[in-house]
């Protein structure tokens, strides 16, 4: 909602946001786990678990912050060391925390929502801050392929057949349809529904080898319910996978304790 991002809301913020109805609705619901997609999914345990799992894994020594390395572990290794640098020098979003070269949980947060869902227009912003290297407002051929050499390196290790910048500097253009073709503004992206797969292409291999053999099944999902955001089937999928795996442990533990007393970092 902070589209400023000062880390305050002013009246104008809250009141085109849904914050406060869904702050009605989470008050006069009794149970909180029936709260699944109030509005914006603020008060989801659902979306909580998922993202207080991922930090809890990442965080390896569990001091509640992580590093560099930590990160490039997120999503099975899919993001390249050169957008995790960008994140740690701060250009998309300054740290709340102050420890050198630490991530907190809050950092996490916006990382993990920026991240999973491309769509959004805070997203946008923090991916565009991070492409923009000289910060002049424009991304331009230039810096995509920068971003981009270490996706191509990456499918030569991987034996994939590699995609030649030029060629995707053209689907770039195609996808995004930008008012000049020598450069792409935060207009540009706000204006196409495919700018998130701008950003796969980038930095995150996974992600774009998924968007060039797109998973009908996925397709079908997304045609029957288009109110759904990225993040939440994200989350959705996450939870569920999270939870089974819980039951197995729980099983083979023959205890329902899932977390270590000890090492419980506090809330």
């Amino acid at each position: 909602m902070n589209r400023s991002g000062n880390g305050r809301l002013t009246l104008r913020e809250l009141k085109r946001g849904e914050l406060i109805s869904a702050m009605q609705q989470a008050d006069e619901e009794d149970d909180i786990n029936k709260v699944l997609r109030l509005e914006s999914g603020y008060f989801s345990y659902e979306h909580f678990y998922v993202i207080y799992c991922k930090f809890w894994e990442l965080d390896t020594d569990h001091d509640f912050f992580i590093d560099r390395e930590n990160l490039i572990r997120y999503g099975n290794h899919a993001l390249t060391y050169r957008i995790v640098d960008r994140i740690f020098s701060q250009a998309p979003r300054k740290f709340a925390g102050d420890v050198e070269g630490k991530m907190g949980y809050e950092d996490f947060v916006y990382f993990m929502l920026s991240e999973e869902d491309k769509s959004s227009e805070p997203s946008l912003k923090y991916w565009f801050k991070c492409i923009d290297l000289d910060g002049n407002g424009v991304l331009t051929p230039n810096e995509m392929q920068f971003f981009y050499e270490e996706q191509l390196h990456r499918m030569e290790c991987l034996a994939l057949e590699p995609v030649l910048f030029e060629d995707i500097l053209c689907q770039i253009i195609d996808m995004i349809a930008p008012k000049r073709e020598d450069c792409i503004t935060l207009q540009d992206l706000k204006g196409s529904k495919l700018s998130g797969n701008v950003f796969n292409i980038l930095f995150n291999l996974n992600k774009f080898m998924a968007f060039e053999t797109r998973d009908p099944f996925l397709i079908r999902q997304e045609r029957e319910d288009p109110t759904l955001t990225e993040w939440d089937r994200f989350a959705h999928r996450e939870y569920i996978r999270l939870s089974m795996e819980e039951d197995v442990e729980d099983a083979s533990n023959g205890s329902a304790d899932v977390w270590d007393e000890s090492l419980e970092a506090p809330f």
